[in-house]
């Protein structure tokens, strides 16, 4: 369908071109500023429609035009003015209960877009003068003047209202509405037809939130009404985190400003344009000659610019969503156009020129109102959207109510005079201009809405899609709705379906400065830049977002992890030294291969006990050690598996008791050694301590110490449960935490305490001439003991989770594998390897070799 369109297009090429290179007939050049429809109160309409040029040169930016000849130029869309003030003058003319025996008529004057010819023009109508002389405050004719209809643009309503403010003039505009005329001090009698744009800003920054474009440029008149805008804008874009790519205030004259406003144009792919049909019509023409086609624009008017020579297929408004106030469509008026024609109102100028270009209707040489040679079926509603619409715009709909409320206000004004004195002899209604001005700021107009509904109820909007591709379709077609009034949440409505976006793209078009922050990462602002313009980085360890363009990563609990991605949090495993893990089974393992081998040595000393080497190192102190030494190795079994309460006072209690056992009893060796060869003291004493067995007393006193500091740490602040749910990626640990620091260490620095006492003393003996000379290996079981448990510490402080808790079993593995190897290993090997070494011919040989050597005193 689509390629028929395109054909059927460009079959009309030909045509266009010489509809619009025909020779100019003579009657263009022959025509009236003004024209009159006569009625008993007449209504001053000043409606911008052509403008003249001496010579042929480009017109002025800022006026509009649709079609040039070459002196005359034509806005044929703003037409349907003239054609909504006859459909409501006739209206209420027809109904004979409002202003019954009354006419209405009105004096049309062109607005030239010049302040001195507008004035003029509103001068003359004043004073009736026919001559383009003007004499203040006479006036020549007898018509009697109602109010002045004046629009489109608020600068020519100022204009004008700055003339009748000084003799309290009713005035009526019908354009869009501006707080500037709405000062009474300086226009008291001056009514806005058109509703305020109060919910305007919000109702196109929601349309942006919807479809998610972050990075839009704005374009604004630079006036009052732009910067008033421009504020709005800025409000709501800075509540709902919109970025501004730039702003582009439309001036006066393009001439030094032109190349510079076009600059860094295509840095965002929607543009917001606000601004009467008047100050952006320049904009509007220099776009569509620019074929900006990758844009979305989004207005609060529509395209009014139709230039001769394009005959482009693209269009740079194609896509475009344009926001119009809501009005009722009014069928009436559809069929009010199709009956208009030159011959139904002669007294109008604008008609044959309509009838002659579009037409091909020929001028007659009698008369440039009357037309030869026309179709008979010629009707404005056959012509194009682009050129002509025929559905109410909301310029019209503002003329037809303004021109109600005066009616309604003549009409209340007649009942009040009848009530007061009816008229006589034929006399008709007689008042002042400035009497209506009461009746204005009361009457009720249709549908029982006040002259001032638009300060009070917020309108409703409707978003048309223009459509015009191929060029010159120019359909318009609602694709929603915004209100101010819905419910939050609901006050956009969309049918993102019908809408047809610019030809180059294929689909929701995206208007971003940065591109999206994916799930798993956060944005960074830029320096110095928007806050839409923004890099991605990563979530940090252990914070995921599963969001786009999320501020800050969200943290996942103690008891989840962040996964891979970083988008998801996952349910951490319980973990713990186990001993079904090659860890734990390995430490475990160990533990048990020792203990046997201390019950294996035990068995071996009680085997060999009656043997001079196990009866020379203190047999009983010997067993006591090595059952002890049992026992060391047994409680590292308790630091693995998954811990609980009693398994964590255990721990720690069975640990300090077990080695606090193993040193004193080393100690107790020692001193034994020391007293038997070294001590000074009395003989009595010394033969008192070794035949008590005093020494052997060390081992209870020295365990009474530690398991009072045990009570005490476990009554204060004793070990508990704990988890450690960060040093293992995705697993917590559970572990046995110490409780009190202090008490800890103190316990780890009593065993040293007892450790390098039992260094000391073996260090003193190991010279003695004991026969086996145990000491030798006491002193360096005791420095391999210490070095492991000092070297612990910082360990200790610089490990977490499962490594902590194995480095403590190590640690007792290794400081028990020491006194075990170091002080029951020679002994084992004399005892297995060699038995000769082993009895007491051999104690008396080597005894008595050493008396032989000794030297003599």
């Amino acid at each position: 369908m689509f390629s028929w369109i395109f054909i059927f297009w460009l079959l009309q090429i030909p045509k266009l071109v010489s509809a619009f290179t025909f020779k100019i007939s003579r009657c263009y050049y022959i025509i009236t500023e003004e024209f009159h429809h006569e009625g008993d109160f007449m209504i001053g309409a000043f409606f911008p429609l052509h403008t003249f040029y001496t010579e042929k040169k480009m017109p002025h930016s800022t006026i509009p035009y649709t079609y040039l000849d070459g002196y005359v130029q034509y806005n044929f869309k703003n037409y349907q003015y003239i054609l909504a003030l006859q459909f409501a003058i006739e209206e209420i003319n027809g109904n004979p209960n409002l202003l019954p025996n009354i006419s209405l008529g009105f004096d049309f004057y062109n607005v030239r877009f010049t302040e001195k010819d507008t004035l003029m023009n509103a001068g003359i109508w004043l004073t009736s003068h026919v001559h383009k002389m003007v004499f203040p405050n006479y006036t020549c004719g007898k018509k009697k003047f109602t109010a002045a209809l004046t629009g489109s643009s608020w600068m020519a309503s100022a204009q004008i209202g700055t003339l009748l403010h000084l003799f309290k003039f009713p005035q009526i505009t019908f354009g869009p509405y501006d707080p500037l005329l709405s000062d009474h001090s300086q226009y008291s009698s001056l009514y806005q037809m058109a509703p305020q744009d109060t919910s305007l800003t919000l109702a196109i920054v929601s349309l942006i939130v919807h479809f998610r474009w972050l990075w839009v440029g704005l374009i604004l008149p630079d006036d009052h009404k732009g910067n008033k805008i421009l504020s709005d804008f800025r409000e709501e874009m800075e509540r709902k985190r919109i970025c501004m790519a730039f702003v582009k205030m439309i001036p006066a004259t393009w001439t030094s400003y032109f190349a510079k406003f076009w600059k860094n144009m295509d840095e965002t792919n929607v543009i917001i344009i606000y601004g009467d049909i008047d100050s952006l019509e320049g904009l509007m023409r220099n776009i569509g000659q620019r074929l900006l086609t990758w844009i979305v624009w989004v207005m609060n008017t529509e395209h009014h610019v139709l230039e001769i020579s394009d005959y482009f297929m693209l269009d740079s408004f194609h896509g475009s969503l344009i926001f119009k106030h809501h009005y009722r469509e009014n069928s009436d008026f559809t069929k009010f156009i199709q009956t208009v024609n030159p011959k139904n109102y002669p007294e109008d100028i604008y008609l044959p020129k309509l009838w002659y270009y579009f037409f091909k209707c020929s001028f007659s040489d009698i008369n440039c109102h009357v037309l030869d040679n026309c179709q008979t079926n010629a009707s404005l509603d056959v012509l194009p959207s682009h050129i002509f619409d025929v559905a109410m715009t909301e310029e019209s709909t503002s003329i037809y109510n303004g021109v109600y409320a005066l009616a309604h206000s003549l009409h209340e004004m007649r009942l009040q005079q009848l009530q007061v004195q009816p008229f006589e002899n034929g006399e008709g209604m007689v008042f002042f201009p400035w009497q209506l001005n009461t009746f204005l700021k009361d009457i009720e107009m249709r549908k029982n809405r006040s002259l001032y509904w638009r300060q009070t109820i917020d309108v409703e909007y409707d978003i048309l899609n223009l459509w015009n591709l191929p060029k010159g379709l120019g359909l318009k077609v609602k694709v929603g709705s915004f209100s101010a009034n819905a419910p939050q949440g609901q006050q956009l409505s969309l049918s993102e379906q019908m809408i047809q976006w610019p030809a180059i793209f294929s689909e929701i078009p995206q208007s971003v400065c940065s591109e999206s922050c994916q799930s798993g990462f956060r944005k960074v602002s830029q320096e110095g830049k928007a806050i839409c313009c923004y890099n991605c980085t990563p979530c940090a360890e252990n914070e995921i977002s599963n969001e786009t363009d999320v501020d800050q990563c969200v943290k996942c609990p103690e008891s989840h992890y962040a996964n891979t991605e970083r988008n998801n949090c996952l349910q951490k495993s319980v973990s713990f030294l186990a001993y079904d893990e090659p860890l734990g089974m390995a430490l475990a393992s160990i533990a048990l291969c020792l203990s046997t081998i201390t019950v294996f040595v035990i068995g071996i000393f009680l085997r060999h006990r009656d043997t001079p080497i196990v009866k020379a190192n203190n047999q009983g102190l010997s067993f006591i050690l090595l059952i002890t030494l049992t026992f060391c190795f047994l409680c590292s079994l308790n630091f693995i598996g998954q811990p609980n309460t009693s398994a964590c006072i255990l721990q720690q209690t069975t640990f300090a008791v077990a080695f606090t056992m193993a040193l004193a009893t080393v100690l107790a060796k020692a001193i034994t050694v020391v007293l038997a060869f070294k001590v000074s003291f009395p003989g009595r004493m010394v033969r008192w301590l070794m035949i008590s067995r005093g020494p052997n007393y060390i081992i209870p006193i020295c365990t009474l110490i530690q398991l009072l500091l045990c009570g005490i740490w476990m009554a204060t602040y004793p070990p508990f449960i704990d988890q450690d749910a960060h040093t293992e990626h995705g697993h917590i640990i559970l572990l046995c935490n110490k409780g009190s620091a202090v008490a800890f260490h103190s316990v780890l620095g009593y065993l040293c305490f007892l450790a390098l006492g039992s260094y000391t003393m073996a260090f003193l003996s190991r010279n003695l001439p004991d026969t086996f000379n145990e000491s030798k290996f006491l002193s360096f079981s005791m420095l391999v003991f210490f070095c492991v448990w000092v070297t612990f510490l910082p360990v200790y402080h610089s490990t977490n989770g499962k490594v902590l808790v194995a480095m403590e079993v190590f640690s007792i593995l290794a400081s028990s594998s020491a006194l075990l190897a170091f002080i029951f290993g020679p002994k084992c090997y004399i005892i297995l390897l060699r038995p000769d070494k082993n009895s007491f011919n051999h104690i008396r040989r080597k005894q008595h070799t050493r008396r032989k050597n000794s030297p003599k005193i």
